[in-house]
């Protein structure tokens, strides 16, 4: 029998801690003397009681080391819990969301997808667009731990390679889950400040430079206005491009870097994979701008790395409507979908390293073929892949693949266009946010959607966000018993 305890007392704690975040944007309206303000005191209130009740009911059992059933149940449990509590603030004031609308928008920030329900993004108040994006920071950051911690223990999807190619690499600097934390944390807290900074510098205005910054590091995709970037500067979009790229690249380089190894960062093989994807995908892009008749220009070449690296890196910001660029530019922010940035980073998606070890195997196997007595042992970062390792990466694209296709067929079934749905389920699962097509795309929101959409949504945003089979462990019947 798995002992619920522990995980409540700290799940009561961290819920706890986000009623306490809520102190930050009622602050905001009420010095702004708007009335939704009333809302975030409410709701602060509401988490904090909720959350204090529930460490005190478990804390009898808060020494108790978790096992590793216990584990997943904390991992899964937290993620699916936040965003009922954090839709909180805006279901009880502006914009009156209903429970299934808040619950998508707070998994959607949480999860850092960027899909939205809102219309009307420029009328909010202050206090709500700032809560949006300071949760979707607070799942960034939670992402990275979430990577570079608790997955590596739990052999999730090949994330054991984590601890073995990343941490031997970083010796002695980061010996402890805490001092981890710290580091990461640290370099998380300075590219958010330097990317807020550059905002300013760019003209862009205080508030809302606050606020992306949050939103970019994070690879989040929150913006405050409905048409996203489209109402910025040039210059802000470039600072964006740059910004949005470093977020979806290990956090753990940028530690080495920072602790004086700058070739860290320039030798990872999976950021020079990940950047050499990006600028091929970015030639091909703009190959299809020209051939739909588009003058190259240097908006042109703005626009094309932009939108490229909002959906590879699975930001989400829109700065144009990249799904009228043609048929051929759509297939390609499709396949950037399916790829996404690297391992430790705040970036959703299958992730760059599986690819890698994917291909390694399949590099082995034409070896095998035709040099049978060969003893091949596929490498990376240096370190030899096991076949567990390798076994579970190929676990979690086949269930990566049948969740997909579940999804999209779910969605069609609710009366979803096939692209809407195939692109739909693609943007949630991976954590992209925008489809493609008129409803999903960049210049639309999920709205739209039935209820039961949203919910399939919301459920394919945690699973991927959960790195798939944090989640469906919990279905199987073994995990409950003993």
């Amino acid at each position: 029998m798995i002992g619920f305890r522990p995980v409540g007392y700290i799940i009561g704690w961290l819920i706890l801690g986000l009623g306490g975040l809520m102190i930050v944007p009622f602050l905001v309206d009420l010095a702004h003397g708007d009335p939704n303000a009333r809302a975030f005191a409410v709701a602060a209130i509401l988490a904090m009681l909720i959350g204090a009740a529930t460490a005190v009911a478990c804390a009898e059992d808060r020494r108790v080391t978790l096992s590793l059933r216990q584990g997943f149940l904390l991992t899964a449990g937290s993620w699916a819990i936040f965003p009922a509590f954090a839709g909180l603030p805006l279901m009880l004031g502006a914009p009156h969301l209903g429970f299934t609308d808040a619950y998508f928008e707070f998994t959607s920030a949480l999860t850092t997808t960027g899909s939205t329900v809102i219309v009307g993004l420029d009328q909010l108040p202050q206090g709500a667009l700032l809560w949006r994006c300071m949760v979707t920071w607070v799942g960034g950051i939670g992402v990275i731990l979430l990577a570079m911690i608790l997955l590596p223990v739990l052999n999730i999807g090949g994330m054991q390679m984590l601890k073995s190619a990343d941490f031997n690499t970083l010796g002695k600097i980061m010996p402890e889950a805490r001092s981890i934390a710290l580091s990461i944390g640290s370099v998380y807290v300075v590219l958010t400040l330097a990317c807020t900074l550059a905002y300013l510098w760019a003209g862009m205005p205080g508030f809302d430079a606050v606020a992306h910054g949050f939103s970019t590091v994070a690879t989040g995709g929150m913006a405050n206005r409905d048409n996203s970037f489209a109402d910025f500067s040039p210059a802000v979009q470039w600072i964006a491009t740059v910004f949005m790229l470093l977020g979806a690249m290990s956090f753990s380089r940028f530690v080495q870097f920072a602790r004086g190894e700058p070739k860290a960062l320039f030798q990872d093989s999976q950021i020079r994979a990940f950047l050499t994807i990006y600028l091929c995908l970015a030639a091909g892009l703009l190959a299809a701008r020209l051939l739909a008749s588009a003058p190259l220009s240097v908006g042109t070449v703005r626009e094309v790395l932009f939108s490229l690296a909002s959906v590879i890196t699975t930001t989400g910001f829109a700065a144009t409507d990249y799904s009228l660029w043609g048929p051929f530019a759509e297939t390609i922010f499709f396949c950037a979908m399916m790829i996404c940035g690297c391992s430790g980073s705040t970036s959703g998606g299958p992730k760059v390293f599986r690819y890698q070890l994917l291909l390694g195997a399949v590099h082995g196997e034409v070896r095998r073929l035709h040099s049978p007595s060969t003893v091949f042992t596929p490498r990376f970062q240096g370190v030899a892949v096991t076949d567990e390792v390798m076994d579970s990466v190929i676990a979690f694209f086949m269930l990566f693949f049948l969740t997909l296709g579940l999804g999209a067929v779910a969605l069609v079934l609710l009366e979803l266009d096939p692209v809407s749905a195939i692109s739909g389920a693609a943007a949630s699962l991976t954590n992209v946010g925008p489809g493609l097509g008129p409803v999903l795309g960049p210049a639309g929101t999920y709205a739209p959607l039935p209820d039961a959409a949203k919910w399939v949504c919301s459920f394919l945003m945690l699973v991927g966000r959960l790195e798939i089979m944090t989640a469906y462990v919990l279905f199987t019947v073994a995990f409950w018993r003993g």
